[in-house]
């Protein structure tokens, strides 16, 4: 069974504390649907080639279903309500490499 992830690339935050209150509620959310942040930074970012000095978070789940299913939880949903549009990012939800 292959792992699965959230990834997202964080373009511009136009309000911190909304984003703040954000991450808590995200993290809440993912860690009840079996989520394991493994990248979590804004500051320890070396780019390279097309690459964008940005915040990124990477969210591990034990497969690609389950972080289909933490997207879709409604506690998960709340958090993304709270954010609105105080964030522009790249978010998607990919499979892992088989192992």
């Amino acid at each position: 069974m292959s792992k699965g992830y959230w990834v997202s690339a964080y373009q511009s935050v136009s309000d911190p504390d909304t984003l703040k209150a954000y991450a808590k509620l995200a993290e809440q959310a993912v860690t009840t649907n079996g989520g394991r942040f493994i990248v979590r930074t804004a500051e320890a970012i070396e780019a390279h080639e097309a690459g964008k000095v940005q915040r990124i978070v990477v969210v591990e789940f034990a497969s690609f279903e389950q972080a289909k299913k933490a997207y879709a939880s409604q506690a998960y949903q709340e958090a993304l309500a709270v954010l609105g549009s105080s964030a522009v990012r790249d978010f998607r939800i990919v499979e892992g490499v088989p192992s």
